[in-house]
């Protein structure tokens, strides 16, 4: 594998060459290649719309970043075409364990698919790199899209029309002219900097190892995780199992320590030799040093400008919730944006996503912070409360819920959004309003497979006019689908296109329809 400025290659790209003239003015322009960027120009692209992505780096770079894809991020997957690769290539886990100190068996144990029945797992492992040389060749086959590698943004300068773009590239300079700029560009987002945007929240004073390992032999695939080990005493470890032999071992180091020397192979090795065994043959593949931080910005949507992923927000490693937070916003964004650029949105739509996406954010923060001071206790009380907790979990079931090694990416739902419309009936179960879609067994597939990413009624007996823009799905109550949303003959639940349910009635009528419907569109009346 090359290295290109430190940066480890997974897959080379030749530089874009510099266009012809100086200037370019496309509808939809998104600055950064990474796993949001792509997944945005992509869902964009299938929608119709023309979208540039401009990409500083030539190449998709390897090395230790996101393996830990929620359900949530594989069912975004399957809408966007590329959710049978990921699966192919990727490890399946449920379940994880925690354990403490030298116990052989775990003090608590959990499960990331609670409700069965539904396509795709709780968590798929993959290295990230994967999952965007996925997403590259699956935009690469659109001829709406098109990604320049190497071109890199040194300037913006908004209006009320749009944004212009300075473009710097290895043969030259020049200005793309946007009427949409989508700031997929990571935690050091040239975007937010240039436009001198606020990024507030907490830095977090430890230092973590990690080192991508290659070995062989049979170990379940699940996600191990220890509180004060003897391999690693007063501290934590994580093990993660990853495609092609490749493991995922996360030490935590503590604050003070020396950089160079925590890097030192000797030193990675006499680790991983402690967890894994001195008789376990391994090779090491990648290692590296991470702080992390739990911030975000006080808005994502800035004008005609709009922030997602890590521009927009940040959170530590435990628990999976960067890059699969990051999905969500896209999830989010791309049809509310779709519906501004034709022209059906309502005034509060892309605001709509503004809010949303901080209710994720915040919540995604909420439980990382969580984490980490469960993980890194910073005062005498803390650390008497994380140890009784764990003292507990051995033998008081009470207890093992309050164990926080990570709280695992879920979605987050909007109740009281801007776009749900409230129950009118009393329901014993299924998905309130605000909620994400849960799968089930539908005929002869899966019901997410069936919803799409239209706006869907779906209904055990409407037989009514539908407004434009809202697909049918016929499900009957006694079915498993309609069992998992507690319908009864008659009722119906209307979703829009990113799987949430906007509304749900036992016995619709074409006017609640149309004005639900309208609601979810952004229009207030």
């Amino acid at each position: 594998m090359s290295v290109r400025g430190n940066i480890p290659v997974w897959l080379s790209m030749q530089a874009s060459p510099l266009p012809a003239g100086n200037t370019g003015d496309v509808p939809i322009a998104i600055v950064g290649a990474g796993p949001v960027g792509l997944a945005m120009a992509l869902d964009l692209g299938r929608r119709g719309h023309r979208v540039m992505v401009l990409n500083r780096l030539d190449f998709i770079p390897a090395g230790s970043k996101a393996i830990c894809f929620s359900k949530r991020s594989l069912d975004i997957f399957d809408r966007l075409g590329i959710g049978d690769a990921v699966m192919d290539k990727g490890v399946v886990w449920n379940v994880g364990k925690v354990f403490r100190r030298d116990a052989a068996d775990p003090l608590y144990q959990f499960d990331m698919l609670p409700v069965k029945g539904q396509k795709r797992p709780g968590f798929v492992n993959i290295q990230q790199y994967h999952v965007e040389e996925y997403l590259w060749r699956a935009v690469a086959a659109l001829p709406n899209v098109e990604i320049r590698w190497g071109h890199d943004v040194t300037g913006v300068v908004t209006d009320t029309d749009g944004a212009t773009l300075a473009v710097e590239t290895g043969q030259g300079a020049y200005t793309l002219r946007t009427r949409w700029l989508i700031a997929c560009d990571g935690s050091r987002s040239s975007i937010r900097s240039l436009l001198g945007l606020d990024f507030d929240g907490r830095v977090f004073e430890d230092h973590f190892l990690i080192a991508d390992i290659s070995m062989k032999g049979e170990r379940p695939a699940e996600r191990w995780f220890w509180f004060d080990p003897p391999f690693n005493p007063g501290q934590s470890a994580l093990l993660h199992r990853q495609p092609d032999d490749v493991w995922r071992l996360d030490f935590q180091l503590g604050w003070n320590i020396d950089r160079d020397k925590a890097l030192d192979p000797a030193n990675v090795r006499r680790l991983a030799s402690a967890m894994l065994g001195d008789d376990v043959e391994y090779e090491l593949v990648w290692t590296s040093l991470y702080t992390f931080q739990c911030r975000r910005m006080r808005r994502f949507l800035h004008g005609n400008v709009i922030f997602a992923g890590d521009s927009a927000h940040l959170v530590s490693p435990f628990g999976a919730r960067g890059c699969n937070g990051g999905l969500a916003d896209i999830d989010n964004l791309g049809w509310k944006l779709d519906l501004v650029l034709r022209g059906l949105a309502g005034p509060g739509l892309l605001e709509s996503y503004d809010h949303e996406a901080i209710v994720t954010a915040d919540e995604n923060i909420l439980n990382s912070s969580r984490s980490t001071d469960f993980l890194t206790p910073k005062s005498p009380v803390s650390l008497l409360f994380r140890d009784a907790v764990l003292d507990l979990a051995g033998h008081c079931p009470f207890a093992r819920p309050m164990v926080n090694s990570g709280r695992l990416s879920t979605p987050v739902s909007y109740p009281g959004g801007p776009l749900n419309s409230d129950d009118a009936d009393n329901w014993d179960g299924g998905v309130p309003p605000g909620g994400p879609a849960l799968d089930a067994a539908l005929d002869d597939g899966w019901l997410l497979e069936k919803l799409g990413g239209d706006f869907v009624l779906m209904t055990d007996g409407w037989e009514g006019p539908l407004p434009d823009g809202v697909r049918l799905l016929s499900v009957v109550a006694d079915s498993a689908a309609g069992c998992r949303y507690a319908m009864v003959p008659g009722s119906a639940y209307l979703f829009r296109p990113d799987q949430y349910v906007v509304a749900r009635w036992h016995r619709p009528y074409a006017a609640a329809i149309a004005a639900t419907h309208r609601k979810a569109m952004g229009f207030t009346a």
